[in-house]
């Protein structure tokens, strides 16, 4: 391990030691007590923790989905699991070292429409067997890991998470972030039935804190923020309003570049998008369904780095991010004009259903919202 990377570890330490909102294993975003209000200062600076290195590498990891029946969920998992620690030694075995690999939100199980109680049965623990795997390879490498899975929570039984986990240089669990909300009304017959922040918003500020809601990670490698989500700008620029430096959002099944471009843009941050790879065996998928396209974009919304095809990949970019917070400040935001306009403004469907009853499957979902929007 070269002197830089003993240097992000020894900052990752002091993250923890000063970090005391962290439970055991986990981060702010699923810790009980948070603060109770968002981290935004009004004089145009941001929380920070010290930086490491004044550049890192960051490797976006674009790799494919595969989904399994539920029965053979043990084989298929262990399967998938395998397959992406076998992409983390490809990322290592030539060319640029990364600081931080980039994982999108499926590489465990793939998707297809299982019902609630069929993820429930490999839908991981976070600590769990597969984070620990993921872990040691972390350790192996001095390398971070951000990666999405399928996720359960004692303090929320019979809940499908969607997770996004970060895992330092060491392997410790530095923060696990919360899908902020799923679309509503999109697709025809069914329903998305994981439950996000939104879903059960009042229980989860609840019990996080107002803070976790829109959580931003302070690490030695700059400020994280993380997303699952598409083409909702407003929470992007709450992130960055919080001091993101580096968004790293993740889709499986296409996006649009433009969205992830005026992320950068429009924010003056740096932005990851990964998506996956051609994915040969994924069910009743095509193989090259939605895949290809991760890139990197730059504070001005150009693209730093990106992938040469849809075929599994490993996308460099070099984060240079000293010189980019020694001049960076958060966007400049007239809210005065039309704060008001926002505080008016209702979206389709209200926040907490998933408090009043958790749908068992995709076709259920749909159901349960027949009639709940608020919208004429």
């Amino acid at each position: 391990m070269d002197h830089t990377r003993r240097s992000i570890l020894k900052g990752t330490a002091a993250i923890l030691a000063g970090a005391s909102a962290l439970a055991p294993g986990g981060g702010r975003a699923a810790t009980r007590g948070g603060p109770a209000a968002h981290d935004v200062r009004a004089d145009g600076t941001y929380a920070t923790v010290e930086l490491a290195k004044p550049a890192w590498t960051l490797g976006v990891v674009q790799s494919r989905v595969r989904s399994f029946d539920a029965d053979r969920h043990r084989e298929a998992t262990r399967e998938n699991l395998a397959h992406m620690l076998e992409l983390i030694d490809k990322a290592f075995y030539y060319g640029p070292r990364p600081d931080l690999l980039f994982f999108h939100e499926f590489p465990l199980t793939g998707w297809r429409r299982w019902t609630r109680a069929e993820i429930l049965r490999f839908a991981i623990e976070i600590p769990g067997e597969e984070t620990e795997a993921i872990a040691k390879k972390a350790r192996e490498y001095g390398c971070w890991i951000v990666f999405g899975a399928y996720a359960k929570d004692r303090d929320w039984p019979g809940h499908v998470l969607s997770i996004t986990t970060i895992l330092d240089g060491e392997g410790r669990i530095v923060d696990r972030h919360w899908k902020a909300r799923n679309v509503k009304g999109l697709f025809a017959g069914f329903e998305l039935f994981t439950t996000t922040i939104f879903d059960v918003l009042d229980r989860y500020v609840e019990m996080y804190g107002r803070d976790a809601v829109v959580p931003v990670t302070r690490t030695p490698l700059g400020n994280l923020a993380t997303s699952s989500i598409q083409r909702e700008p407003e929470l992007f620029r709450a992130m960055a309003m919080k001091g993101a430096e580096v968004i790293l959002r993740t889709a499986s099944g296409g996006f649009t570049p433009i969205d992830i471009a005026a992320t950068s843009l429009h924010n003056g941050v740096y932005t990851a998008i990964v998506n996956n790879s051609v994915s040969p065996g994924n069910g009743l998928f095509f193989d090259d369904a939605g895949s290809g396209g991760s890139a990197v974009y730059g504070p001005d919304g150009k693209p730093v780095a990106e992938a040469s095809g849809k075929e599994e990949q490993l996308v460099i970019a070099r984060i240079p991010i000293a010189d980019f917070r020694a001049r960076r400040r958060p966007p400049d935001v007239h809210m005065e004009l039309y704060r008001d306009v926002f505080a008016g403004y209702a979206g389709r469907f209200p926040p907490n259903l998933w408090l009043e009853r958790v749908p068992d499957s995709l076709e259920d979902a749909a159901a349960y919202l027949a009639g709940k929007s608020r919208w004429r």
